[in-house]
This record gives C-alpha cells, sequence and structure tokens, in this order.
C-alpha cells in the first residue's frame, strides 16, 4: 500500500491558499503513485486558529472550503483536518476538530476527535466538542483507523493519565489493517525523538503500521517542525520526513527499508532552524518583507541578525549600531564584521548626544540625585526609539534580542532593548545561544570570534559585565531550567546542591519580573516551558515556593 504524506505549511484562516496547497500536495503523491494521501491535522484551517473559530463567518468558510475540496479529489481518498459543527441542538461545545474522508468528489466520512489536550500550549476544550465513537474506515478491503493528534498521545510510556479513554484500543478492538494519525504537534527541543518513540510504541501496542503526519511552520510563537513519521507493525520507522519544511513523500509502511533518524538530531542544529522557520513565518505571514534590528556586537544580537538572514535573505535585514560614551571601538567594530560577514547592512548611529540632551532635560527633576540604573536605562531607551523609528520609516519589523536568561530575571529594559515585533531568541537561554553561535560556525565565520569570546556586557556604564549582577550564566540557566521548566521549589532545587542565595535570589527575580514580560514581544518556543503561552502566571500574587 502506498501512503502520501503532505507535510504541508497551512497559514491560519487562509482557506483559498490553503485549499491550493492541499491540492498541491495531493497531486504530487498522485504522481508519485499515492494510493491514499494524509494531511495534518487542521490542515485546511492552519493551527491553532484560536478565537477566530468564534468569528460568525469562520467555521462556515471552513466547510465551503472543504466542499470545494472534495469536490477537487477522485479515486484516489485525501484524509484532510478541518473544523466541524457540533448539533446545534445538543449541549457541548460549538464545534469539532475534525478530519474528512474526501473520495470520488464526496465527504465519505467524518471523523471528530477524541482527546482534547488543555494544558501547556493547548486549549481545545475552549473550542471544541469530543467526538464520542471510535470507528474504522472501510477502503478497499482495508479497515482504516484514522485518529487526529492526542488521539495516539496515551501510550503508557508517557506517563500521562489525562484522559479515561484510549482512541487507539477501541480501534484496535474494533479491528484495524492501518492507523493514521493527523497532527500539528509543536517544536520543542527533545520532541522529534520522543515522537519516534511514541509511534514506534504505538505501532507495536496496536500491532498495525502507523502513517503520522505532522504540521511544519511557524504560527505565532509557535514552530511545527514536521518529521512526519511512517512505522510498521513491529513499530519500527520506516521513514522519517525532514524537518522544518514542506515535503511530500509517499512510503509502503510494508515495504520501504527501515531508516535511523536518530541522526538528524544535532540540537544546536534543530533549535537553529527552528528559529529561522519560526522567524520566516512570522515575518511573512503577517504581511512584512523586511526586518530591523539593533547591533550591539554582542552575541545574543549576533545569533538573531544571523537567524533574520538566513530566515529573509540579506537584502531584508537592516542593522543600527548605536554606540554610547561607554561602547567599546570593539562593540562598532564586531557589529559592522558580523554585517559584512551576513552580506546585511548597518548604519552607525551614536547615540551619545540624545542621551546627554535627556540627562539635561531631565536634571532640574533629579537634582540632587547621584545617577544610576535611571540613566543606563536611559541609553536603552533611546536605542529603542533609534530603532522603533527606522521600523516605522521602513516598514520594517523591528526584531527583539534578549535571551530567555536576560527576560527571566528581568535583565532588561521595558521600552528599551525589549522594543519590538518578535523576540526571536526569547526561548534560548544563555548557554543555548553560545551552543547554537558556535554551531553556526562550524564550517566558517558567520558571527565574529571576537564577538563569541569575551565576556558579555550592556555597556550601558564603565566596564560594565554581565556577571557583575547576574550569576554565571552556566549556574543561572540550571536553576532557571529546575525552576521554569521542571517547576521545582527553590527548596528542592537547593536540596540539589545549589547556593541557597543564589536560589533565592533568582526565584525572586523571575517572579517579580512577570509583569515585564506581559508586556515583551511575542517569542518563538523552542524549550518544552516557553514564557508566555507557555506559562501563565499571575502577575499579582504572594507564593513563595
Amino acid at each position: 500500500m502506498k501512503i502520501g504524506l503532505a507535510q504541508i505549511n497551512s497559514v491560519v484562516g487562509d482557506f483559498p491558499a490553503n485549499v491550493k496547497r492541499i491540492l498541491a500536495a495531493y497531486r504530487e503523491c498522485l504522481e508519485a503513485g499515492a494510493e491514499l494521501v494524509i494531511t495534518p491535522e487542521l490542515a485546511l484551517v492552519g493551527y491553532p486558529p484560536r478565537d477566530l473559530v468564534f468569528k460568525s463567518r469562520f467555521v462556515p468558510q471552513c466547510l465551503q472550503a472543504l466542499d470545494y475540496l472534495a469536490g477537487e479529489i477522485g479515486a484516489v481518498p485525501l484524509v484532510v483536518g478541518y473544523i466541524d459543527v457540533h448539533h446545534p441542538t445538543r449541549p457541548g461545545k460549538p464545534f469539532r476538530n475534525a478530519a474528512a474522508w474526501l473520495e470520488h468528489g464526496t465527504i465519505r466520512h467524518r471523523i471528530w476527535k477524541t482527546l482534547l489536550p488543555t494544558y501547556d500550549v493547548f486549549d481545545e476544550r475552549r473550542y471544541f466538542e469530543p467526538g464520542t465513537t471510535c470507528e474504522p474506515v472501510l477502503w478497499n478491503g482495508w479497515r482504516v483507523g484514522v485518529t487526529i493528534c492526542e488521539d495516539i498521545w496515551t501510550d503508557e510510556s508517557l506517563q500521562r493519565p489525562f484522559y479515561d479513554r484510549d482512541p487507539v484500543a477501541e480501534l484496535s478492538a474494533r479491528g484495524i489493517d492501518l492507523l493514521l494519525n493527523l497532527s500539528a504537534s509543536p517544536f520543542h527541543l527533545g520532541k522529534p525523538a520522543q515522537r519516534r518513540a511514541l509511534i514506534g510504541g504505538v505501532a507495536r501496542s496496536a500491532r498495525v503500521p502507523v502513517i503520522y503526519c505532522n504540521s511544519v511552520g511557524g504560527n505565532d510563537q509557535l514552530v511545527f517542525d514536521g518529521h512526519s513519521l511512517v512505522a510498521d507493525a513491529g513499530g519500527c520507522i520506516r521513514a522519517q520526513l525532514p524537518g522544518f519544511a514542506e515535503t511530500c513523500r509517499v512510503v509502503d509502511p510494508f515495504a520501504t527499508p527501515a531508516t535511523d533518524a536518530s541522526a538528524e538530531e544535532d540540537p544546536a542544529g534543530q533549535l537553529y532552524q527552528a528559529l529561522v522557520l519560526g522567524l520566516r513565518d512570522y515575518v511573512t505571514k503577517c504581511g512584512f518583507s523586511s526586518v530591523c534590528l539593533g547591533l550591539s556586537g554582542g552575541i545574543d544580537s549576533a545569533l538573531t541578525a544571523a537567524i533574520a538572514v538566513d530566515a529573509l535573505g540579506p537584502q531584508a535585514v537592516h542593522g543600527l549600531t548605536m554606540p554610547s560614551g561607554y561602547s567599546s571601538s570593539g562593540s562598532v567594530d564586531d557589529s559592522l564584521a558580523l554585517a559584512r560577514n551576513l552580506g546585511m547592512s548597518c548604519d552607525v548611529v551614536p547615540i551619545g548626544g540624545a542621551f546627554e540632551a535627556v540627562k539635561a532635560a531631565m536634571r532640574p527633576v533629579f537634582a540632587g540625585k547621584p545617577e544610576d540604573v535611571t540613566e543606563e536605562n536611559m541609553q536603552a531607551r533611546i536605542r529603542g526609539l533609534f530603532l522603533m523609528a527606522l521600523s516605522n520609516k521602513e516598514n520594517r519589523l523591528l526584531l527583539t534580542t534578549g535571551n530567555k536568561s536576560e527576560l527571566a530575571v528581568g535583565y532588561c529594559t521595558i521600552y528599551g532593548d525589549m522594543c519590538g515585533g518578535l523576540a526571536v531568541i526569547s526561548d534560548l537561554p544563555k548557554v543555548r545561544v553560545y551552543e547554537v553561535a558556535r554551531w553556526l560556525n562550524r564550517e566558517r565565520e558567520v558571527i565574529p570570534w571576537n564577538t563569541i569570546d569575551k565576556p558579555p556586557s550592556a555597556e550601558l556604564r564603565p566596564d560594565q559585565k554581565d556577571q557583575d549582577t547576574l550569576p554565571p550564566y552556566e549556574t543561572l540557566d540550571a536553576i532557571l531550567e529546575l525552576y521554569v521548566e521542571q517547576q521545582l521549589s527553590t527548596d528542592e532545587i537547593i536540596d540539589l546542591g545549589f547556593d541557597e542565595n543564589t536560589v533565592r535570589w533568582i526565584q525572586r527575580r523571575v517572579d517579580l519580573n512577570e509583569w515585564k514580560r506581559h508586556q515583551a514581544a511575542p517569542g518563538l518556543r523552542v524549550t518544552s516551558k516557553a514564557f508566555g503561552i507557555g506559562r501563565r502566571m499571575p502577575i499579582v500574587q504572594r507564593f513563595v515556593g
């Protein structure tokens, strides 16, 4: 049996473009000999549509698009994800997360998602009513089980007893020869390997081949990496589609030789590809064609610029380096060297005159008070003003360049270096920033080695270094992973051997700066617990733990 996997990049709410994309992939699979074609979850809609589903014309337009798509499908079936309407006279949520089996110009079957995730970045119970039955589709003498994403995430190895139903077991009890899964599973580091283990386990448990088709592309803060999979009945991975790219492939789960997909697992490389894809899609799907950013000579802005150039091309990226009296000549030199390496434009716009003018204007108000962090923040906010002016004048999306470690403890200036429309590396801890930068330089110097090797500094006061204020980044990031991602208490972290004063300082800084993160630009999620979409903490609270 030849199954076509259409790993496509849908745009949320763009039904005409999504229909065109689906049909192109379907026809490409037909030319390769597919006997059945499968798309990702909500491929017709884009995932996640969030509260767009409540707009009066959204779901009706989706259903119109589905009818049109069905009319274009011939004898080879297409299984496509869409949103269906729940029966209006019955209690429950108004919509269903659904898959349609299209064949011979008609909608032959409608399958509804049974398990609706409502945790982490998912909120499906807000919109959808779960399916109540799991029945195989009879096709050409085969009994095909059709599931949607979370429906297969019940394997015992996951240790996630979220549900009292197991759709795969229900389908297996009714007898199936093949299991399909339409998925929109977002990326975080380690997720592709986790999925391979899951799909292999599901195939072994159900004793049938599993065809898993995942979305690819960036939608808001989420990046979908593709890496669609085919496993045989013994759980052996027969095929894995490439990550971070639209791909169509036809696979016979009964005949294709096994593949070693683990060779692709370079953490730094995966992080970089995810950020490039997320930035490209965020910019282009929002209607921008170019970006700008501040270049400080530091590693964060350098990596962000490299990602932007890879995503959009050097002609679409404009940098400003904005030295003050505290900036070293090396910072300007490193910024210009980076721009040359990347082929992007970069202007030098000093902020010294503006800084002195602001201080002079505020001198009567600040009379008798010594300079402190206020003046440091003035410089960051002047730079933010200059960058926003460039963004407005040239209609470029401004990228912020702060990393997760800084954002976690508030080592950033609101309305200053936090200005912008997308925080590209805001989910990348500082240690990971260095790892990705070195990975990027593995064959040639992209980021100047001086930028990577020199001690990081905000350069807002004489001889300033990040480590004057922060713990060593290796320590900071280790504690942040335990506190933010694993959600351990301060006492539990201290019991692991970390210095008590350091742990409590970090915990307090993370909690105190929640208000600042609520005003930050959206960031691209690449870890298991990102600020914003993946971590929803109250601003006003007094819990310490």
